[in-house]
Formats: C-alpha cells, structure tokens, sequence
C-alpha cells in the first residue's frame, strides 16, 4: 500500500542524495483540494505528540533525548543534528533502530540469499496480477531502473517498497553507491568520532519479519494501492520531506489515507484496514518492543549522571501507540524541545 513505502520510507533504512537540492516536485498540499485538507487536518487534531521531532522524556534521574528522523539526506538535518550535538556529548549511548554491524549483516545476508528478496520458484508476478497492473508495474519499476526481467520475481513487499521512492531517489542512491545520508546516519558519524557507544534497538533482520504471514492477496494489495500514485512519486517525496521538516508528523500518516482514498481505486474500507495492518507491522509493534532497551539504557545511564540519545524514523513518536505515549506510560515526563 502507498502509506506503506511511505512509512518504509522513515521507518526504515535508505539512503539518498539531498532531496531539495536535485529533485524536482511539488507539494501537494499547495494543489490539494481544500475539503481534503481540513480532513487531514482533522484527522490528526487529537494525536499524541503529533508535532515535534525533538523531545527529552525524564522519569527520577533516568533522561532520554529523543530525534525523530527522516532517513533521505537533506542540508535542512544539519539544524537539528546541531540541535542535539551537547546531548549526544554527554549522552552514555545512542540508539538506533539500526547500527553500522546491523546493517552490515543485512548487506551481507542479502549478497549471500538473494531469495529474501526474490522469489526463485513460486508464480511470478505477471503471472499473479491482471494485465494492466502488471503493465503499470513495469512501467513504474522501468522509471526505477529495475527491467521488468527481473522485478517478475521480486517479492511483493518489496516491490511496494521501490514504488514508494521516487525515481529522482533511485537515481541518487545508485550514483551514491547506496550510501545513506539521512539524520540518524548523520548522528552515527558524529557518534563514531566521539566514541560514543551506538546501540542498536531490533536485530537486522526485522523488516523480514514484518512481511513474513502476508497472504498471498495480502501481498499484492500492497503492490495495487501503490500503483496509482508511483507516477508522482517526486510530488510525494517533496511533500512528505516538508511535513518532516514542519515537525508536523502524523500529517504525513493522514495524508498518505486520504491520498489513497483519492487515487488508489480501493473502498475506503479496504485502505483503512490495508492502513491499520501498515501501523500495526511498521510502528506499533516496534515501538513496543524498543521500549525494554531504552528503559534499561536510561536505568543504566542514569547511574553514571548521564542520559541517553535515541535516534529513530519521525513516525515513531507521536500516537496512542507511539514510543511518547509509552513512555509517558511508565511514568517519564515528555517535553518538547523544538517547539
């Protein structure tokens, strides 16, 4: 589904060239419909923390400083890096969702089994989807660079994962070798020349696990509810990037519902369950799960007078499942600290 690259996109690990420098695209909120905008606008009224990407949670000496980042490279991320260079230099640790050794096993397991991405033996995709999606797919995957030789037996979940990234990013990330440049990478670099600890809050393969039980139709519905909005996929970019550097984030979340509800062709109950599925997988799950290391890394950082500096994807932060409401939950104090 569309929100679901959208949500890889900040929730996962990709690198890029800077946005605004080399890509071309407009913000769609300058275009939209003005009903479509209130909407948005509605529905994130009474989020959590939807606005902000940086806090501090303090619970007795326990202190955590935490970014929420956006994963593409961009000149405007060097304000907040600065933002929170003192913090990172008193800090105990960072933690990110995932670190150098993280993402070097991942690199190295994908070299070493190409099936995690690609499907050698089952029915390939022209053969699983209609005619004309399966037209509309090689076309949007061409625009990528990816032939349609070989996008016939790419797993699904990652088929909808390219959709989500413009073809401007594909471009970029090809000429840079694949090397990331986004806030949290930024803030590893700044780590590593401190010999600050980075720690890494889930194991490299995660984003295996996220997909593993899609059913079969499960999987190609990602792919249809991406399809229409792949051809503006820069307007997309440009128009995430903004809300980012707004500090206005779950805009982001609702934007990419009512987009699919405009474009996608399927019944708005079909996306707000695609939508609930993405947010259950994607955020809701992890967020749970990173609350055990970074408790005990403020536990343990606190009995040395220090506090720690967490560095993850923006979409983490805000909601009743978001990583500030659970940790309002065990009883931290949340302050913003950009607003």
């Amino acid at each position: 589904m569309r929100i679901l690259a959208s949500a890889l996109a900040l929730a996962l690990s990709f690198g890029g060239a800077a946005l605004a420098e080399s890509c071309e695209g407009r913000n769609v909120f300058e275009t939209m419909p003005s009903e479509r905008a209130a909407a948005i606008e509605e529905a994130t009224a009474g989020v959590p923390f939807r606005r902000g990407l940086l806090f501090e949670a303090v619970r007795d000496d326990a202190r955590i400083t935490l970014v929420g980042t956006y994963h593409f490279a961009d000149p405007r991320h060097e304000a907040l890096a600065e933002r929170v260079a003192d913090r990172l230099a008193t800090a105990a640790a960072l933690y990110v969702e995932a670190g150098p050794e993280e993402e070097a096993r991942l690199t190295e397991a994908l070299a070493a089994d190409p099936t995690l991405m690609v499907d050698p033996t089952g029915a390939t995709l022209p053969e699983r989807l209609e005619p004309e999606e399966w037209q509309q797919l090689t076309s949007a995957l061409n625009d990528r660079g990816i032939p349609p030789i070989m996008a016939a037996r790419l797993r699904p979940w990652y088929v909808s994962m390219m959709l989500g990234i413009s073809p401007c990013m594909m471009r970029q990330m090809a000429e840079a070798d694949g090397k990331a440049g986004g806030l949290d990478h930024m803030l590893v670099d700044r780590a590593a020349a401190q010999a600050l600890e980075v720690r890494a809050l889930e194991p490299w393969d995660t984003v295996f696990a996220l997909f593993a039980d899609l059913s079969p139709e499960e999987e190609l519905d990602m792919i249809r509810a991406n399809l229409p909005a792949a051809a503006y996929a820069d307007d997309y970019a440009v128009t995430l990037t903004d809300a980012y550097f707004e500090g206005d984030v779950w805009k982001i979340w609702e934007f990419a519902r009512h987009d699919a509800y405009a474009n996608s062709g399927l019944s708005r109950e079909e996306i707000d369950a695609q939508l609930a599925l993405a947010q259950e997988r994607l955020m809701d799950q992890r967020n749970r799960a990173w609350i055990a290391p970074l408790l005990e890394g403020a536990t343990a950082a606190a009995a040395e007078g220090k506090g720690i500096v967490a560095a993850f994807g923006a979409l983490h932060l805000p909601g009743e499942a978001g990583v500030l409401s659970l940790l309002e939950a065990e009883g931290f104090e949340i302050t913003r600290l950009d607003g």
